[in-house]
């Protein structure tokens, strides 16, 4: 199954540079990771937010949250996600 992941990172503001910075570095790692087992397929960033929109492929809804609940930023981010469908022009 795809799925549309949108998400926006909420670290708090007084987060130290440091520790911000790990965990940016960390972030980037898991992702590497995903993307080479073949569940990130594409990710971009928008434009004047801390947020992404990523293609994702997993096959269901439960190995998704476990891939995305093992990104190191998790637990400071709001998750939106869509189920994606083909469409009859697609096939």
């Amino acid at each position: 199954m795809e799925f549309l992941v949108r998400t926006e990172i909420l670290l708090p503001a007084d987060t130290p540079d440091d520790v911000r910075e790990r965990l940016r570095t960390n972030e980037r790692e898991r992702a590497m990771e995903l993307r080479a087992a073949g569940v990130l397929k594409r990710l971009w960033r928008v434009p004047g937010r801390n947020a992404t929109i990523g293609l994702y492929e997993a096959a269901d809804p439960a190995a998704l949250h476990d891939a995305l609940s093992s990104l190191p930023m998790w637990k400071w981010m709001d998750v939106t996600v869509e189920a994606l469908a083909t469409h009859p022009q697609e096939r």
